[in-house]
């Protein structure tokens, strides 16, 4: 059933703090109506929100309710925290090409993601950690027109929003040069990077505001450029319809 998007409410970031504390399997199923209410009917609202708006600003990303949402559920086969749950919500809207939704980073490409939780959301974009056939591509992209590529990533407008490429993630870049590049290239830096994202935080105010969809949407509208670059080095271009 589709909802319309009205916000998201302070109840949200309750269940989630809630969730930090209890975070069990026997609590959660007894509280899982209020997931359900207060976390993820509102986030699949959004995401069908953002679909729309997606349809005009760039025809080629779409958001699906189920297909874009993250599992709450950790995958804990190989974690020593064997907590059962995530204390976040999160989404991806998608190039349609290769679609696959999330999960499915083999075969998709670069796109936007939204992450809920208490003190820590974020809007981002990009391709993060991509498996190496796709890191190829897109440093050998890099490499054959760095010029195109640093319009995109040194743009004032863009570094002043999003504060550059984001460096944090362990293992987003290395120390030296990657095999089969010379050093003194002139996208020397950028080859270095495994991950090729951009973020900007929201508070709490801002993911409770009535202006979410619109601050969100200026928000990807700011990525579109550098995530369009990123598919096209892919091979997953841009779109004028549905």
């Amino acid at each position: 059933m589709t909802h319309a998007f009205r916000g998201f409410r302070p109840a949200a970031f309750s269940f989630l703090r809630a969730l930090k504390r209890n975070n069990r399997r026997e609590w959660f199923e007894a509280n899982r109506p209020t997931y359900e209410r207060d976390v993820k009917a509102p986030m699949q609202a959004l995401v069908e929100e953002l679909d729309v708006r997606f349809a005009t600003l760039a025809p080629e990303f779409v958001g699906d309710r189920k297909a874009s949402m993250f599992r709450i559920h950790r995958d804990i086969r190989f974690s020593k925290d064997k907590s059962p749950y995530k204390t976040h919500a999160a989404f991806w809207i998608f190039h349609r090409a290769p679609g696959r939704g999330v999960g499915q980073t083999v075969d998709g490409g670069a796109g936007f993601y939204f992450h809920l939780e208490p003190g820590t959301s974020l809007v981002a974009g990009g391709l993060w950690m991509p498996p190496r056939p796709k890191l190829q591509r897109v440093r050998d992209a890099i490499a054959d027109d760095p010029a195109s590529w640093e319009d995109v990533v040194r743009n004032r407008a863009f570094v002043r929003r999003f504060g550059g490429l984001n460096e944090d993630d362990p293992g987003a870049v290395l120390k030296r040069l990657p095999r089969g590049f010379a050093a003194g290239h002139p996208a020397e830096r950028w080859l270095r990077f495994n991950s090729f994202t951009v973020s900007r935080a929201l508070s709490n105010v801002e993911v409770l505001a009535p202006t979410l969809v619109t601050q969100v949407m200026k928000d990807y509208a700011a990525m579109l450029p550098f995530v369009r670059w990123l598919n096209r080095a892919l091979g997953f271009l841009p779109a004028s319809t549905r």
